[in-house]
């Protein structure tokens, strides 16, 4: 064997590490989560050569402010944006909120008897003394709702497909009043819509990237109704991606629920997806009283989780350095 001296050795190892930073720097994309703010109030961080791409909500109603009639202007803008910028955008559409004022489907899912008052109220620690509404989750379960939702994914695809780097579908987490529920709400329906909600969306979106963002489940704890393998094993068969609202490393909550399932298929699906919002900041380290660090979030979603794509808030700290 050919003799090697000690510096050519050495520049071999900072070659081969200088890759291997390369590889791991590319291989989590750091997205902005702008929530619904605009593109403009966010300008310079659009700039950072170390973000990829922008995930923005847009609501039901914005979307589809009269029956049958959609507006995607604002779409179109922030789009046209985020190419100049050479960035890719996420869209979330939504068809949950969580304020008690926010009410932000069009006016006929509230107002026409098919509909059932299209929306029903998420509660404040149900089953703790008298239940406080805190916002509102669309009737999915309602084939006439869950129809009008479908419809507008599919104009959005007709739109959007191969444009968007991706389309993602909010949170599966709502907390129902069953007990006083006169919309036929079980956990089974709900389930149910959800699951083909997130199906329809990958068949009329052919190329760019669905993900379904899945925590929890109404009914359910550690999988015992089999909602979450469910949903994971139809993702997977499917293509579909997943993702989540939050990175908490190991939070014992998601540790009954999603993670797990994570961590099983993390290597399968098309694509994991997972978000620092704004609430996730204010989770600490419990060993250390501190807020997570960047760098535990992001070892935690691309080595626990399985991520390719993280939404981080504005507010993150590592962004205003």
């Amino acid at each position: 064997m050919k003799h090697v001296g000690k510096s050519t050795v050495f520049l071999l190892a900072l070659a081969a590490l200088s890759t291997s930073l390369a590889a791991y720097a590319g291989d989590v994309r750091n997205f902005l989560f702008l929530g619904r703010d605009g593109l403009d109030a966010h300008a310079s961080l659009l700039q950072r050569p170390d973000i990829d791409g922008v995930q923005i909500i847009y609501t039901w109603r914005q979307l589809e402010p009269k029956k049958g009639r959609y507006d995607f202007s604002q779409i179109e803008r922030d789009l046209a944006r985020a190419t100049a910028a050479h960035k890719a955008l996420f869209i979330q559409i939504q068809d949950r909120f969580f304020s008690k004022e926010a009410r932000y489907v069009p006016d006929y899912l509230l107002t026409e008897p098919a509909y059932h008052g299209g929306l029903v109220a998420q509660l404040d620690q149900p089953g703790e003394g008298v239940p406080q509404a805190q916002g509102w989750v669309s009737q999915q379960w309602n084939p006439q709702v869950r129809q009008r939702y479908q419809q507008l994914l599919q104009a959005l695809a007709k739109a959007f497909d191969g444009r968007v780097e991706g389309i993602n579908l909010p949170e599966t987490a709502a907390d129902i009043d069953e007990e006083h529920d006169k919309t036929g709400f079980t956990c089974d329906k709900y389930f149910a819509a959800e699951r083909e909600n997130m199906l329809f969306a990958r068949k009329v979106f052919k190329q760019s990237s669905v993900v379904q963002y899945v925590n929890f489940w109404p009914c359910e704890w550690d999988n015992d109704h089999r909602y979450m393998e469910r949903l994971f094993e139809a993702a997977l068969a499917h293509g579909v991606g997943l993702g989540g609202p939050d990175i908490v490393p190991y939070s014992k909550a998601h540790m009954h629920n999603a993670y797990p399932f994570f961590r099983r298929y993390k290597d399968r699906l098309a694509l994991v997806a997972m978000a620092v919002q704004e609430p996730t900041l204010t989770y600490k380290d419990p060993n250390t009283g501190k807020p997570f660090t960047r760098a535990q979030a992001e070892d935690f979603a691309r080595n626990y989780l399985g991520a390719r794509i993280i939404f981080w808030s504005t507010s993150s700290p590592w962004l205003s350095q």
